[in-house]
């Protein structure tokens, strides 16, 4: 596929250029499962057709012009540079693909995008797993966009099974009525806008000395080791019910997002004290990315990447980082109460003021004080709630992380059965 080469388009945005700067590489990998082997030939026509004319930055390099200004410009895509069908053993079982497909997901993941090329991949795995006949696993360099943008960016190349012609659509979500309770009174708001101001300013303060100065503990789940982020990863997935987790949301008062942050850090408190109570109280801290989009908006398919004013989808990277302390036992005295403290504490550092403070820390910051050695991904599909565990190979025990999340889903449903659901006596 051709364009004209050397055309300068955009600046490059500050979150785009700390997503591909010394602090690390970030990365998004997406997998998509068919009920089918797949065709090769299909998947360069979808990529030539459908996939390359989403985004004029999916065909496009970074470089700095006259002013040192990091932009993106426009080169040639050349489709083997991009697209790659690996070959593993034959004739083995599902469950051995599964364990070849996550290695394989963890060896691209560690490595770099060549600056001459347009930073994304396609990899077609014709081997059948557990869930799928076969696979195609996209790996995109976060400076290009965010899951929003790559979401809407798939769902505008498909169609509907029932009649092609049509794009795909998913009902809109129904917002609850307390989501538009608003009380205006300056009087009633004052005490509340100067506390929010204060609390924020506590929290960059902070942020700033986490992304500084001091370090997390070394807990089982943080090695602090240099150079964390070019070693060996595992990947493992779990599933949970949808339904089972509405039903906790519904408890509680909260968000699918609380719920599951709920999940994690409980989770997490109970590996580490698989391996010693004095892990109970170590300081851990979560790195949460926030959609910063606004408020109520679901996935919509974008037409050929232009943005939809109405659903504010603009292509882009969206989102802010929150730094979320992991709660300690001693802080927590009932399992719901990890729902209860995640949706607290990010609701606490998710206002615009802290947002738009945590964006200017990106330029002041030019490192972590280390880098994560479990990085978790959620995604809801088909009735279940999938949840991806990458952790640092040889030093987290993934099947018994895994359990000990398991465990802590288990654990807060069976505690939210006896908690009357929030806003009923």
């Amino acid at each position: 596929m051709e364009f004209e080469e050397g055309i300068l388009a955009e600046p490059v945005s500050p979150i785009a250029q700390y997503c591909n700067s010394s602090a690390f590489q970030l990365s998004i990998i997406g997998v998509w499962e068919f009920s089918i082997p797949i065709d090769e030939k299909q998947v360069k026509l979808f990529v030539s057709d459908a996939f390359l004319p989403i985004n004029p930055r999916l065909s496009s390099i970074m470089v700095g012009d006259i002013n040192e200004t990091q932009r993106w410009k426009k080169v040639e895509v050349k489709l083997e540079d991009h697209i790659y069908s690996p070959n593993f053993h034959s004739s083995l079982s599902v469950e051995s693909y599964d364990r070849f497909l996550d290695e394989y997901i963890s060896d691209i993941s560690l490595k770099a995008f060549p600056e001459n090329k347009p930073m994304w991949e396609i990899h077609i795995i014709k081997y059948p797993t557990t869930n799928a006949a076969s696979s195609l696993v996209f790996r995109l360099h976060h400076a290009l966009g965010d899951g929003y943008s790559f979401m809407s960016a798939m769902l505008s190349c498909l169609r509907r099974a029932d009649n092609p012609a049509l794009p795909m659509r998913f009902p809109s979500r129904q917002r609850s009525k307390s989501d538009y309770k608003k009380d205006y009174n300056i009087f009633t708001n004052l005490p509340r806008v100067f506390s929010s101001v204060f609390k924020t300013m506590s929290d960059f303060s902070w942020s700033f000395l986490k992304s500084s100065f001091v370090e997390d503990d070394r807990t089982p789940i943080r090695s602090g080791n240099d150079g964390v982020e070019f070693q060996p990863t595992t990947i493992t997935t779990i599933f949970f019910p949808l339904d089972q987790i509405k039903l906790i949301k519904t408890k509680l008062g909260v968000t699918i997002n609380d719920t599951i942050c709920g999940i994690i850090f409980l989770g997490v408190r109970l590996y580490m004290h698989e391996f010693s109570q004095k892990w109970d109280s170590s300081n851990s801290t979560a790195l949460v990315l926030l959609n910063t989009r606004k408020p109520g908006v679901d996935y919509k398919s974008l037409e050929m990447g232009k943005p939809s004013e109405k659903t504010n989808m603009a292509w882009g990277n969206r989102f802010a980082f929150l730094d979320v302390q992991v709660p300690k036992f001693n802080q927590i005295s009932n399992p719901s109460d990890f729902v209860c403290y995640s949706q607290n504490e990010i609701n606490r550092k998710r206002t615009p003021f802290a947002v738009y403070l945590n964006t200017k820390l990106l330029r002041i910051v030019d490192k972590f004080k280390g880098h994560e050695d479990l990085g978790i991904t959620i995604v809801s599909y088909m009735g279940k709630l999938r949840v991806v565990l990458k952790m640092e190979k040889e030093y987290i025990d993934s099947q018994k992380l895994k359990s000990c999340v398991e465990n802590a889903f288990e654990t807060i449903f069976k505690a939210t059965q006896k908690v009357p659901t929030a806003g009923k006596l």
